[in-house]
């Protein structure tokens, strides 16, 4: 059995502060990337123990080089994907060769009150595809589906447990904190959440058989509300992508690959417009 992990850190127990996960911070950061990569594990060690053997990691958050690799088991039948940029992002390298994906230490989308709620990018006000509000979990879900590769394991927040099982509902979701505001939070300890995703991951990949992947169906229209009108003017630019509104673009496909392609890189020119004077 083949497994894929997409790991965030927003969602990670105690996370409550930009300071904790920004990788500039030397006081805050080191300790909270410890508890991601050992939530990370303790997802391995709960995979396994149902039967997985091979996994590859992504590491998923800022820069995506915060792993600590001798934290994660020592073995042959491990990869971690690391470093920044990547075409797929969150998601890079998912294919059909996976029987299933993990995502660990979600956050809530762009809009929602919950703690460091957004989508990939903080220019990002609102997306949607065909009409559904997105997150960062159904988009990289809906790629991982056009695979056929059902996401069967999501941890972080209540928010965003309780809104991607709602979409995937055989997925398992283990709440590892509840938001009290945008930065601040009444969180499991570290080793508390490890234990519970330790737990899901076990029970996830004994069910796959269970699983469904999740996808929209064709044909394919992605809106992008952005945080000001200068981002929309420069993702307006991109072949594929027309102005409808303000602060809104959308772009269509018959296929959803090159539609989550254009959200990826319709976000990295969003930030070439944020102002540098």
């Amino acid at each position: 059995m083949k497994l894929y992990i997409s790991c965030d850190m927003e969602g990670t127990a105690g996370v409550c502060s930009w300071k904790q996960c920004d990788p500039n911070n030397a006081h805050e950061y080191p300790v909270f990337r410890r508890y991601m990569t050992r939530e990370v594990r303790a997802a391995i060690e709960g995979a396994r123990a149902a039967g997985a053997r091979r996994v590859l990691v992504n590491d998923s958050h800022w820069f995506m080089r915060n792993l600590l690799f001798d934290e994660l088991p020592d073995d042959d039948e491990l990869r971690v994907i690391s470093g920044a940029p990547k075409p797929w992002s969150m998601a890079a390298n998912i294919d059909a060769g996976f029987d299933a994906a993990f995502f660990t230490g979600y956050h809530a989308k762009a809009g929602d009150a919950a703690t460091l709620a957004h989508t990939y990018s903080d220019d990002v006000y609102a997306v949607s595809v065909n009409g559904t509000p997105c997150s960062e979990a159904l988009l990289n879900a809906a790629l991982a589906g056009s695979f056929g590769v059902p996401v069967v394991l999501i941890t972080g927040d209540r928010t965003i447990v309780e809104e991607t099982t709602r979409s995937l509902p055989w997925a398992v979701g283990v709440i590892v904190k509840d938001a009290i505001g945008y930065t601040s939070v009444n969180s499991m300890s570290p080793q508390q959440a490890q234990n519970a995703i330790r737990a899901g991951a076990q029970e996830a990949v004994s069910r796959i058989e269970r699983a469904s992947s999740f996808r929209f169906e064709p044909p394919f229209e992605l809106t992008i509300e952005t945080a000001a009108v200068e981002h929309a003017d420069f993702i307006e630019l991109m072949p594929g992508f027309a102005r409808v509104g303000g602060r809104a673009v959308r772009f269509s496909s018959e296929e959803y690959v090159p539609l989550f392609e254009a959200f990826v890189a319709a976000t990295r020119i969003a930030a070439a417009a944020d102002p540098v004077a």
